[in-house]
């Protein structure tokens, strides 16, 4: 291993299981020689196996739940007293539709449920991000990273309001990107990853064929959750100090496409 991130201490949320993009992160951070806390909900660690990866990645585990300001403050405070001192890298792998969950038509939505996917699927990125401003928890030219999909720009109409929950998340990139900049020099970018294997993007209905759909369009083929953790830490990395306010595409080439001649049926004679 490089030690890319050897020296560096960061909070990555949303670690469920192994199929997770932010299990695949802590792993590979954790052999970059990075020290991290892990955090998620009570009730999605209850539902995870995150006990096993802090063991595997030698790190302590503090609950919270990111709709909740005084949660994220005491994170974040206990956070540096554990890994002694400011943080380096935050990620952001938090989203949920109970409208999805429920399976309510996009012209039928219930609002209540509406309001809940924005709080936890977007606004919470302007929470970690206000916390640790507050908080004056990130050194300068630290790196927070929020999981996208391409659903902010183009139509999937499965994808439900979590499309608007994920445009917002990038708008939040990037005003707030902009402000820590200034401020800190921290910087704030989004990655759009492909269709992935997950236990919450396999919720989508008919993610099957999406998934083999965009697999097909793609050059490269999907990227996997793996690859996907690896961008991440490039994005943790040094190397890309002057990189932010972006919504970085990870999707094997998909999202430059218009057609591909492998998903046009032959025509018969």
């Amino acid at each position: 291993m490089t030690q890319l991130l050897k020296g560096k201490k960061g909070i990555i949320f949303g670690a469920l299981d192994e199929q997770s993009i932010a299990w695949k992160v802590a792993q590979h951070a954790h052999a970059e020689g990075a020290v991290f806390v892990l955090t998620n909900a009570p009730i999605a660690m209850r539902m995870g196996e995150i006990n096993k990866l802090a063991e595997q990645c030698n790190s302590s585990i503090i609950p919270a739940d990111a709709t909740s300001d005084e949660d994220l403050t005491k994170l974040f405070t206990e956070a540096q007293t554990i890994l002694g001192g400011k943080l380096d890298f935050v990620l952001h792998s938090i989203g949920m539709s109970p409208n999805v969950r429920k399976a309510k038509p996009y012209t039928d939505l219930n609002y209540d449920f509406f309001h809940k996917t924005l709080d936890v699927s977007a606004m919470s990125l302007h929470r970690v991000l206000q916390s640790a401003y507050k908080l004056d928890a990130l050194n300068d030219w630290a790196s927070v990273v929020a999981l996208t999909y391409i659903a902010a720009q183009r139509t999937f109409p499965d994808y439900s309001d979590m499309a608007e929950a994920k445009a917002m998340l990038e708008s939040i990139a990037r005003s707030f990107g902009f402000h820590y900049g200034k401020a800190k020099k921290v910087r704030v970018n989004t990655i759009s990853q492909s269709p992935t294997w997950t236990t919450a993007g396999s919720g989508v209905p008919g993610f099957k064929e999406f998934f083999n759909y965009a697999d097909t369009m793609a050059p490269l083929g999907n990227a996997s959750a793996d690859d996907c953790a690896k961008y991440v830490l490039s994005l943790f990395s040094d190397y890309t100090r002057m990189v932010t306010m972006q919504n970085l595409f990870h999707d094997g080439g998909f999202s430059m496409m218009g057609i591909n001649a492998s998903l046009v049926a032959p025509k018969a004679e």
